[in-house]
């Protein structure tokens, strides 16, 4: 397995077994404090969110998975393991049964970690108590805009397929297209290293060749039916924060999420790209703190 410095990743690892199936997860911070859930999307792991658990877990309890495939989590075959939106969902809701929050749950979305987060929430909004909302969707691909031609290609050719499993493309590009301002070399390869071999590079994949587009796509229904709920989450308090210069989440998708949470606070960054955590750095961290203590206290 491989080894992240513990300067940068400084977390007690821990263990949820999904049918023989071992899903690593972040459990940081007062096991009585409110709970914030942190939900990732591809290619990162719960290394994306480690300056936001650190900032927080002196009073809040951060639950961070890695999605099976990804990050610290067992990376299985697909003989062994379904790689859907549907099994995505089911592992979330699994972890949050297995901590059992007492409270309403903070939620923290990024890339397809909004549509697994949400799609977990669909139904629970009481459960719910505020909202982070980052380069991401929980519903179908906006009209106006088009899958993004590399996208495209790992989706529907062999020749994607191959690039991405065989020679790590997508999660190398990511580490080197998502970001929009100078990382270490170190926290580059934290980023590509859970995916070091054909075998494990499985879920990155399948992630690409899972995104429903249209009906009758395996996923589709779940896409649309979770958008479809989204005004239940409205009257919480919800904090959008935009990486501008992301080429797959882009201003459509920002458009959309002012339109159905219009009441959001709303942050661009017109300099940061798609692994905005990265890119907006300690402002956006403070920024996130800052919205959760005020809310959490009740004042604005």
């Amino acid at each position: 397995m491989f080894q992240v410095p513990n300067k940068l990743y400084p977390f007690e690892s821990r263990w949820l077994d999904l049918d023989g199936i071992q899903m690593h997860y972040l459990d940081e911070g007062p096991r009585d404090a409110p709970i914030v859930l942190m939900v990732h999307g591809n290619p990162t792991w719960s290394f994306y969110y480690r300056n936001l658990v650190l900032a927080l877990r002196d009073r809040y309890r951060c639950i961070v998975p890695d999605h099976v495939g990804c990050g610290l989590s067992d990376k299985p075959p697909d003989a062994r393991y379904t790689y859907t939106l549907a099994r995505r969902i089911s592992d979330l809701g699994a972890l949050m049964d297995h901590i059992q929050p007492m409270s309403p749950v903070n939620l923290i979305v990024h890339d397809w970690g909004g549509m697994i987060g949400f799609g977990w929430a669909a139904g629970r909004a009481d459960q719910i108590a505020k909202m982070v909302i980052a380069n991401t969707a929980a519903f179908p691909l906006p009209e106006e805009k088009k899958l993004p031609a590399a996208l495209w290609l790992v989706r529907n050719t062999k020749l994607g397929a191959l690039l991405v499993q065989g020679l790590n493309a997508f999660s190398g590009l990511a580490a080197r297209v998502a970001f929009k301002k100078p990382v270490s070399a170190e926290i580059r390869k934290a980023y590509t290293s859970p995916y070091d071999s054909w075998d494990n590079r499985v879920a990155t994949l399948r992630f690409v060749q899972d995104i429903p587009l249209k009906p009758g796509d395996p996923g589709y229904d779940i896409v649309e039916a979770t958008g479809s709920s989204l005004h239940e989450f409205s009257s919480k308090p919800c904090l959008l924060a935009w990486g501008k210069k992301d080429f797959v989440f882009d201003l459509h998708f920002l458009n959309k999420w002012k339109k159905i949470f219009p009441r959001a606070s709303v942050l661009s960054y017109p300099d940061c790209g798609h692994y905005i955590f990265e890119d907006a750095g300690q402002a956006l961290t403070q920024a996130v703190s800052d919205f959760l203590d005020r809310n959490e206290h009740g004042s604005e």
